[in-house]
């Protein structure tokens, strides 16, 4: 599994991970990657952050979300609260399109290396982390300005009626007003 994670046009960590992720493994991915990510943030800027993730169970299992809770108030953070089985809208959907895409387009041999299971992780892990880095601020920028039409097509498309639904959109489009940076993961 592939992990990482963006707030405005500042990227956050990619990281690999090997196995099944559960929430033992996801808290310790956190405290390893996104903490001192955090603690990046807090010293390149005043914003506040919201954290918005979905909800895969690794993400709300209790433990995880104590944890969170922890690492909210520590970093004066926001936890986005999504209800279950709603769409997925982050941003960072379209940024894992968008590094596929630079992988097919870099790297075409992608899909026939040839080696061992483990030659073949690690050739893709280093060729994603090279993408990864490269990827500017104007993707992420154009990823976030997106935002409001994704959500719109969302509402329109699937004519949703689940009002909690709707009003933690509008809260979500309103972060830019209220100088909050979403943190998607």
């Amino acid at each position: 599994m592939t992990w990482a994670c963006f707030a405005g046009d500042k990227l956050g960590p990619i990281v690999f991970i090997s196995g099944s992720v559960n929430q033992d493994v996801y808290m310790e991915m956190l405290w390893m990657e996104f903490d001192l990510y955090l603690k990046a943030l807090a010293t390149d800027t005043q914003t506040t952050y919201t954290f918005q993730q979905d909800n895969t169970h690794p993400h709300t299992a209790q433990r995880t979300v104590e944890y969170l809770k922890t690492l909210a108030k520590k970093h004066g953070l926001t936890i986005m609260d999504w209800p279950a089985n709603s769409p997925d809208l982050s941003p960072i959907e379209n940024l894992w399109a968008h590094l596929k895409h630079e992988l097919r387009m870099r790297y075409p041999d992608t899909a026939t290396l040839k080696g061992s299971p483990e030659t073949i992780k690690a050739v893709l892990q280093e060729r994603l982390h090279k993408i990864w880095w490269e990827i500017g601020e104007e993707v992420l920028n154009r990823l976030i300005e997106g935002m409001p039409k994704r959500v719109e097509e969302v509402i329109v498309t699937t004519e949703l009626v689940y009002e909690p639904l709707i009003e933690r959109i509008s809260k979500y489009l309103s972060h830019k007003y209220l100088a909050t940076i979403p943190i998607h993961c």
